[in-house]
Parts: C-alpha cells; structure tokens; sequence
C-alpha cells in the first residue's frame, strides 16, 4: 500500500505549522517594548478611532479600477478566441469586433467623463 502524496503533504505542513508556532512560544523576543508590542497595521500607527472617515476619491479611484478592470477580462478572451485557430467562425469576425469597438467606444466615453469632471486631479 503506496502513501497518498496529499497524506504526505498535510503531514509535512502540519508539522512546519507546528514549529513555526512552538519556536514563536519558545523564543519570544528580548526586549519588550510598547513599540515592539504595538499591533501592525499596514504601516500606519495605530493611536485613535479606527473608524476614520475616507475622503470620496478613494472609492472613486476603486471603482474606476474595478470598471476598468473587468474590461481587460472581457477583451483578453475575445482576443485569445478571435484569432486564433478553431475559435470564432469567419463569418462572426466582423459582427464581434465591431461589438468589442462599441464596448470600448463606451468604456473610453466613461475615462473622457471621469478625466473632465476631476477624478484623476489630486488636490
């Protein structure tokens, strides 16, 4: 009876696991500081009401990001499809790419409208 190679792998990451938590324990760190005891948070010091509010812009940028975003995973497969061998029939070529120019027709109207009302200007 042969062991599971996945067996072997949950085995030999348990115990990495395990020893990274063991040694943690056993070798704390020697100096105790309120620096060195202070949480981690992303860089920024953690004094005060976590509950700031965020200017309007960082939710902007991020919505723009995620609408251009998902842009890129709707081209890349036309792309990968369009062109090559066994993807879209010839006779849908042109019906499609004129689709793809309207969709990117749309999508360069909305960057034109977010570039004249001021989303990329930072004051």
């Amino acid at each position: 009876m042969s062991i599971s190679p996945l067996l072997v792998y949950v085995v030999v990451l348990m115990a990495v696991v395990g020893t990274n938590l063991l040694l943690a324990h056993i070798i704390p760190p020697r100096k105790r500081t309120s620096v060195k005891e202070m949480p981690y948070e992303s860089g920024m010091d953690p004094i005060g009401d976590a509950r700031q509010p965020y200017d309007v812009k960082f939710y902007i940028v991020a919505i723009l990001f995620l609408v251009f975003d998902v842009e890129l995973l709707f081209l890349y497969p036309w792309a990968v499809a369009a062109y090559s061998s066994g993807g879209l029939p010839r006779e849908l070529r042109g019906t499609v790419f004129a689709v793809m120019l309207a969709f990117i027709a749309t999508l360069v109207i909305a960057y034109i409208y977010a570039w004249r009302k001021g989303v990329f200007r930072w004051r």
